[in-house]
């Protein structure tokens, strides 16, 4: 919830807010690359916590991603998990095609890595 999956990640981030809570405002970088996003909803249920957010105007993408972690109450056992949907939103993000979707599979695995 402090954008740890993020950082953990090896993006930079800016955000307006040091937590997840629904409108903040966050911009994510790789490289140089900006890709501006607002968190859409936060979940805070005994045994799943995480948030989404969409992306904005500027972002390479138009979609959303969501960061949850949650654990199973039966076993203890403790699961991460990023899930996401998006479409390119510039000229550059659709000429890149299957080179994006590579890019976006590698970024989620580090997500889940720094987890």
């Amino acid at each position: 919830m402090h954008w740890g999956m993020q950082r953990g990640a090896g993006l930079r981030v800016q955000a307006s807010s040091g937590v997840a809570v629904a409108d903040a405002v966050v911009l994510v970088r790789m490289g140089f690359l900006p890709a501006p996003c607002r968190v859409v909803y936060v979940i805070d249920e005994p045994d799943i916590r995480g948030f989404a957010y969409g992306t904005l105007p500027g972002h390479p993408e138009s979609g959303e991603e969501r960061f949850v972690v949650r654990r199973d109450p039966t076993t203890s056992a403790v699961f991460a998990e990023v899930s996401a949907f998006s479409r390119p939103a510039t000229w550059w993000s659709k000429a890149g095609g299957p080179l994006v979707s590579v890019a976006q599979r590698v970024i989620a695995r580090r997500y889940l890595r720094a987890v």
